[in-house]
């Protein structure tokens, strides 16, 4: 399976925020959208980093009474590992586990087109599994 497929799936829609906005903005964003993590984009095209609850969490040790003051750019993550619709599901599950990252934007043509979460790619993969368990259950039955 595609990552073209999961996207298809669940849509392509990607919830950004302006590098500017304060980290009380990224957590009012990722609480209205019910996700864990925003694509930090000037343009919704472009990518100039990412910020998750992981990335909130981890800051509020160091600055519990200023965090949600401070600009997104102060805490993203600016190495963004990004993937392509034409990616394997598979392997992007093992690089997902392997870098420990939950959240990849989708990137074509060097425009952002989606993102996936490690709980889009379990559920493909669990509805792959599923589907080849029933052919086989239909083949055997067959005989």
């Amino acid at each position: 399976m595609r990552v073209s497929a999961v996207l298809k799936a669940k849509g392509s829609v990607v919830a950004t925020i302006d590098r500017e906005a304060t980290v009380r903005d990224a957590v009012a964003e990722l609480a209205r959208h019910e996700i864990g993590a925003l694509v930090v984009s000037p343009d919704g095209v472009t990518i100039e980093g990412i910020v998750s609850e992981r990335d909130v969490v981890r800051r509020l040790n160091d600055r519990p009474a200023t965090l949600l003051d401070v600009p997104v750019a102060e805490i993203m993550s600016v190495a963004v590992e990004t993937c392509a619709p034409d990616d394997d599901i598979e392997s992007l599950m093992a690089t997902m586990t392997t870098r420990r990252f939950r959240h990849v934007p989708v990137v074509d043509g060097g425009r952002l087109v989606g993102i996936v979460s490690i709980g889009d790619v379990v559920k493909s993969r669990i509805e792959e599994l599923e589907r080849d368990r029933a052919e086989l259950v239909d083949y055997i039955n067959a005989r």
